[in-house]
């Protein structure tokens, strides 16, 4: 078998067979296929696209390039959940002690933030003390005693997806479905969990800008997960404004803090709830997601959820005193507000833009090893649908260092409209799909 023929039978759209596919992403973990010839096929699929069963077949030779997780050690149904990446989006920290505290297994691994998108991982290193970073005994043994561990992902998982993003990244072949989906569902899938919730971001924040295009991805996501017998359920959900008041590390953590003990913003909590109740209908915890969003929603009121997140972050080293007086989180020495410039309402954000204006501040990375400013990032006063007046504060803007202050502040300005009218309402998850079919929410 060459390379070379491979390349050119997808550059000519014609399947791949699994041989083929295996042949390729084996090859390319152990050095043998050179990055041009690997480029030049990530391109043909781009242009080309895969079928159902070429992505299911690059998704499993994926997750079988290296180390995969086994939790069968672990009593139970264990559950991962997985989200495209967003802006404030701090839905984990939430759901995952609300499902906990309810009686079900979440072994997550998450990622950190990269471009305009925030990471859980650098969210919950904003405790002090916190590891993300656990060998996979100890990983066990906190989900085993507690229901739930976050941790960064570890050993030799899914090298190939490494090498094939890398490329993808310098190739301008990132926005490929296949290749989305069999990059997700290949690290979810070699993590072990028995099933897994899918939340795929839509609108101006989002990688999937369209719901058609958010559609197509969970479908195609769900579908893996149906070929590799793994049930898997995927929500789109509104990513054309920031989720929640805060965006930013320490100020996100915070935030959910505020929302376990019932205080959060509404549209984060019926978010949050939401996904909790599917995560528990999965996991057969619940007979229906209305019974799901009752449980949820009582997790929150009667204080089990916030007491579990007590839990895991102790048992990952975490000083819970942080979570009781969350006055203790450090703040960052420059606090600026932004006014607005007119009377009217916020008709619309560029989400995408606030992300990077967080970057500014300090509160990601553009590249992989820089090092961010836990305290740094943006609090929202005003958000989409609200009325503004002339004059008041819409946000503030945290930040160590007044250079940093002087590159977001224009970014921020640009990234709010003001108008006369107030925006149509819009749903906060705009569909659900499952392996049984597609159902659109008003």
């Amino acid at each position: 078998m060459r390379m070379y023929d491979i390349i050119e039978r997808k550059r000519d759209g014609r399947a791949l067979s699994e041989d083929e596919i295996s042949f390729f992403v084996s090859g390319l973990v152990a050095g043998d296929i050179p990055d041009y010839q690997a480029s030049a096929l990530l391109m043909a699929i781009f242009l080309r696209g895969m079928d159902e069963r070429e992505t299911l077949a690059l998704t499993l030779a994926m997750e079988h390039s290296g180390d995969t997780v086994d939790l069968s050690r672990i009593p139970g149904v264990k559950l991962d959940k997985h989200s495209t990446g967003g802006v404030g989006d701090k839905t984990t920290l939430a759901v995952v002690p609300i499902v906990a505290s309810l009686g079900v297994n979440v072994a997550k691994m998450s990622g950190r933030g990269l471009g305009h998108t925030g990471g859980t991982l650098d969210k919950l290193e904003s405790i002090p003390g916190l590891l993300t970073s656990l060998d996979r005994e100890r990983f066990e043994t906190i989900v085993r005693e507690h229901g739930a561990a976050i941790v960064g992902q570890s050993g030799n998982l899914v090298p190939a997806d490494k090498l094939i993003y890398a490329l993808r990244d310098v190739t301008a072949t990132v926005g490929s479905i296949p290749l989305i989906a069999s990059s997700i569902m290949s690290k979810k899938l070699a993590a072990g969990a028995d099933k897994i919730l899918l939340d795929v971001k839509c609108g101006s924040g989002a990688f999937m800008k369209t719901p058609a295009d958010a559609r197509r991805l969970a479908e195609c996501m769900v579908g893996i997960g149906a070929g590799a017998n793994r049930a898997c359920v995927a929500l789109i959900t509104n990513m054309d404004r920031p989720l929640g008041r805060a965006i930013g590390n320490a100020l996100e953590v915070v935030e959910v803090v505020e929302l376990l003990h019932g205080r959060g913003p509404a549209d984060l909590e019926r978010e949050c709830v939401e996904l909790a109740a599917n995560m528990l209908l999965l996991a057969g915890r619940v007979p229906s997601l209305e019974a799901g969003r009752t449980a949820a929603g009582r997790a929150i009121v009667d204080g089990s959820a916030f007491e579990r997140l007590r839990e895991i972050v102790a048992a990952q080293g975490g000083d819970i005193g942080y979570l009781d007086d969350t006055d203790l989180f450090v703040r960052a020495p420059i606090e600026f507000e932004v006014i607005a410039p007119r009377d009217g309402f916020i008709t619309a954000m560029d989400t995408t833009a606030l992300g990077v204006c967080a970057v500014e501040l300090g509160a990601g990375r553009e590249h992989v090893d820089d090092e961010i400013d836990y305290a740094a990032g943006i609090t929202l006063i005003k958000t989409r649908g609200d009325v503004v007046r002339g004059g008041e504060p819409i946000a503030r803007l945290h930040t160590s260092d007044p250079a940093r202050l002087d590159a977001a502040r224009p970014i921020f300005e640009q990234a709010v409209f003001i108008g006369p009218q107030a925006p149509a309402a819009e749903p906060l998850v705009l569909a659900r799909v499952c392996a049984s079919g597609f159902e659109r929410f008003d």
